[in-house]
C-alpha cells in the first residue's frame, strides 16, 4: 500500500490540489474542515455502494454516484450529466479497501442462494451472475481506481480526475 498518500494537514493536499475541489474534499473529510455552504455542486464523487462508507462533505458540495466497486462503467451519462448541465469539473473516484467486488466470483454460491431467497430459480440466478460478474468484479482496488481514473480521463481530457482509496480502518480518504 505504498501507492497511498495520507492527508493529515493542509500541508499534505498536493499543490496541484489545494484550493480546488479535490483540496476542500480531502479537508473536510480527513481534516474536519468547517463545512461552506453551496448553491451548486463542484464535484463528482464516484464510490462503491459499500455501506460502511460515509463521506464528510458539506450539502450541495457534490453529485455522489454510487456503484459496485465505483466502476462508473454504464454510468457515463450520468458523469456526463454532471459535467455538461452542472458545470461540474473535478472527479474525485473513491475505490475501499475490502470491497466486496475483489473476487466476486468466490461469492456465487452466496449470491445464488440469496436471489433464491428473494424468488429466483437457481439456473437463473447462475445465469444472471455469469451475465454481469465479469462487468463488475475487480482484482485490486488501487489498481482498478486507477485503471477507471485513466479510462475517465480519455473520455473527458479537460476533467480533473482523482483516484483515491477511502480505508475502512480509519475511514480517512487517501491518495491514489
Amino acid at each position: 500500500m505504498n501507492e497511498l498518500l495520507p492527508v493529515n494537514t493542509l500541508s499534505d493536499i498536493p499543490l496541484e490540489y489545494q484550493n480546488t475541489p479535490i483540496g476542500k474534499l480531502l479537508a473536510y473529510h480527513n481534516l474536519g474542515a468547517p463545512l461552506e455552504k453551496y448553491e451548486r455542486a463542484e464535484l463528482l464523487v464516484g464510490m462503491c455502494m459499500d455501506n460502511r462508507k460515509t463521506l464528510h462533505i458539506p450539502d450541495n458540495f457534490a453529485y455522489v454516484l454510487r456503484t459496485s466497486g465505483a466502476n462508473l462503467r454504464h454510468n457515463e451519462f450520468r458523469v456526463s450529466y454532471a459535467l455538461a448541465i452542472g458545470g461540474v469539473r473535478h472527479i474525485a473516484l473513491i475505490a475501499h479497501n475490502n470491497c466486496g467486488m475483489v473476487g466476486l466470483t468466490r461469492r456465487l454460491p452466496t449470491f445464488v442462494q440469496g436471489m433464491i431467497e428473494v424468488g429466483w430459480n437457481e439456473q437463473e440466478a447462475r445465469d444472471y451472475f455469469f451475465l454481469y460478474a465479469p462487468f463488475f468484479e475487480i482484482e485490486n482496488e488501487i489498481e482498478f481506481v486507477k485503471l477507471e481514473a485513466q479510462r475517465l480521463r480519455d473520455k473527458y481530457p479537460n476533467i480533473s480526475i482523482v483516484p483515491l482509496l477511502y480505508q475502512l480502518e480509519d475511514n480517512r480518504l487517501y491518495l491514489v
